[in-house]
């Protein structure tokens, strides 16, 4: 396990990474590394296949997307830059948010050295994307579903792909994809190198590292523990009735709140009652198209308005550095979307507080939930007005 005190005074350029590279990096506020790509990019750049383990927020991205492009660089690789190549790496994403925020890392690393990406995801027209197929692309960065439909369609040929990256493989078995996940990869060149990123090891990621890692390099992310993190965990006992009027009063503060419900109605509900209290806030969930979601999830980044109500299918593909609350306006069911969910905020090394909301009827499945999370948290009992509320807003 590689812990920050191990990469002090180290740089970019000491794990082996070129000049336009470092210096790309640095212009993105990445002027040294942190422990995950400090302990993975040299394993990364030596050709070895590599499985990293840990929560998100711990700059995985870098991690995997820089050397990549290193790699793609060594003999001459980037001379040969003519009109329809085929790609030379994949990066598998469960969702089309993840690939794009993957893609807004990725992307300018790569241009720095000449080299192209494209994003491939399902819910938009295939146009644009079969276009920059055509025009030529190095690095593709794709959810399974839409990438099977267009190799099927013989508009990608996979054959060329020397570097695979799976990630948050978990939540992409989790939705269905192992079966289309060992499909592509399968069509990936043979000897070519994979990098598996994953917050938990259940059986479906068992499964893709026993068939196509060989002697991975296994890295554990120092400091991504939920339990011993930079996230402070909070669980109020609320009456039901009061739960509204407690969410406005965490909501009402300075910073980017997120926060969770389970339904998409309830998600708009909420960020119209916290937008009548003169509260900023919006929505993110699976009836809006891409533009609203891309816009919405915008709107917050850009602090037009301080709070996004969302369900889960923002839990992995919200990449906000300085979102310091969240808030679960309904409990999840598992401890795997707790985990997920809470890996919104203290990301980077920066702190957070996550506040669950539950009645009292819902303890002991809370409890439960925590303990497969490996958190042990205090439950409080809540009521509108209460001074902890106005500690939790105040930071």
């Amino acid at each position: 396990m590689t812990t920050a005190s191990d990469v002090v005074d180290k740089s970019f350029a000491d794990l082996g990474l070129g000049g336009n590279i470092c210096r790309q990096l640095a212009e993105m506020g990445a002027e040294s590394p942190f422990p995950i790509q400090a302990a993975t990019i040299p394993d990364v750049l030596a050709k070895r296949d590599v499985l990293g383990r840990g929560k998100t927020g711990s700059g995985k991205t870098i991690a995997f997307g820089a050397p990549i492009v290193e790699r793609l660089m060594e003999n001459n690789g980037g001379k040969n830059r003519k009109m329809g190549r085929a790609p030379r790496a994949l990066i598998l994403a469960p969702t089309r948010e993840l690939a794009m925020q993957i893609d807004r890392t990725v992307q300018p690393i790569a241009r720095s050295v000449g080299l192209f990406t494209t994003t491939i995801y399902g819910g938009v027209p295939q146009g644009r994307q079969v276009g920059a197929l055509q025009r030529g692309v190095d690095i593709i960065i794709a959810t399974p579903g839409r990438l099977e439909d267009l190799v099927q369609q013989g508009r990608i040929d996979l054959g060329n792909i020397t570097i695979t990256v799976l990630d948050e493989a978990d939540h992409m078995c989790d939705l269905g994809f192992l079966e289309p996940v060992q499909r592509i990869l399968r069509q990936t060149d043979p000897e070519g190198q994979r990098l598996l990123f994953s917050a938990t090891l259940d059986k479906g990621v068992a499964a893709i590292i026993d068939e196509f890692l060989v002697d991975p390099s296994t890295h554990e992310v120092a400091g991504e523990d939920q339990a011993s993190s930079t996230i402070e965990h909070m669980v109020f006992v609320i009456e039901h009735r009061s739960k509204a009027e407690v969410i406005r009063e965490l909501c009402d503060r300075d910073g980017k709140t997120l926060v969770f419900s389970r339904t998409r109605s309830y998600a708009e509900q909420l960020a119209d009652d916290l937008d009548d209290a003169n509260i900023p806030a919006t929505s993110l969930h699976g009836d809006l198209n891409q533009s609203r979601r891309t816009r919405n999830l915008q709107m917050l980044t850009s602090g037009r308005v301080d709070v996004l109500v969302a369900t889960d299918v923002a839990a992995r593909g919200i990449h906000v550095d300085d979102i310091d609350l969240v808030i679960q306006a309904d409990a999840p069911d598992e401890y795997k979307t707790y985990l997920h969910r809470s890996g919104r905020t203290g990301r980077a090394g920066r702190h957070g507080v996550v506040v669950t909301l539950i009645t009292k009827q819902r303890q002991r499945r809370m409890k439960e939930l925590l303990e497969r999370a490996e958190i042990d948290v205090e439950f409080i009992d809540v009521r509108p007005g209460d001074d902890i509320i106005a500690e939790v807003a105040r930071g």
